[in-house]
């Protein structure tokens, strides 16, 4: 559980994606007498949000990015605040603000740049890449960006041609390709870091570790074993 005094960096509330629609009536949901659930896209903001909203409010604020706990939490803490990337249970006592990721609203990355930029001492003009979506990590994207950048000098790179052209009918085969697609994707986006891709890609690490043998990290510049599944080492039944 955190609390409205711990050290969490605040972004300006109004740098957020979705505030011209709920920042009008931040008062009277800051007045009103239900606890507040925050959620959305992991590193959407939705943890700096809410203990900006506890700190408002002097209450303290739970960290439950999947949610578990929230509503015993919040029946504790009638106006607490609970940060959370899942949406309430229906009989959660509280009110639900959603905010959208970047891919959703991404009018609002040049500001959160610019402020991000500001705070890692970073000048104008920054390369344009860096605010090219898809940015699926949202706030925490654009700031490990900025960071690549300031330490390393790198960019995000660019994604590959798109999806597989598949040449066969074979479905086995395919799903290969398309396996290969996804994981070099997840790599690139995720800088070469096998944790957050594996995140990316819903698979635990050792999983990763076994489609990068079969398909090769175009990040660290790992090649392809070999190995492939045994889907593949099957022929085909002939056709009538």
């Amino acid at each position: 559980m955190s609390s409205p005094d711990d050290p969490t960096p605040v972004i300006p509330l109004p740098l957020l994606p979705g505030f011209a629609r709920w920042g009008a009536h931040l008062d009277e949901l800051l007045a009103r007498p239900e606890g507040l659930w925050i959620h959305g896209p992991a590193g959407s903001g939705v943890s700096a949000l809410a203990a900006e909203l506890a700190a408002r409010r002097g209450v303290p604020w739970l960290d439950a990015p999947d949610g578990a706990g929230g509503p015993p939490w919040l029946a504790a803490h009638p106006r607490g605040v609970v940060a959370a990337q899942e949406a309430p249970p229906g009989s959660a006592p509280c009110l639900a603000l959603r905010l959208p990721g970047l891919d959703e609203e991404p009018t609002a990355i040049p500001r959160l740049l610019e402020a991000l930029a500001a705070e890692e001492g970073l000048a104008s003009p920054l390369p344009p890449a860096l605010g090219r979506l898809p940015c699926p990590g949202n706030l925490r994207e654009l700031r490990n960006r900025l960071v690549r950048w300031k330490l390393l000098g790198q960019l995000p790179e660019p994604e590959s041609s798109g999806p597989p052209r598949f040449e066969t009918e074979g479905l086995a085969t395919n799903l290969h390709e398309l396996e290969r697609f996804l994981l070099h994707r997840a790599l690139r986006r995720a800088y070469g870091n096998r944790t957050e891709a594996a995140g990316r890609l819903g698979v635990s690490r050792p999983q990763l570790y076994a489609l990068i043998r079969r398909h090769g990290d175009p990040v660290r510049g790992e090649a392809a074993t070999g190995e492939v599944p045994a889907r593949l080492k099957r022929k085909p039944p002939a056709r009538s």
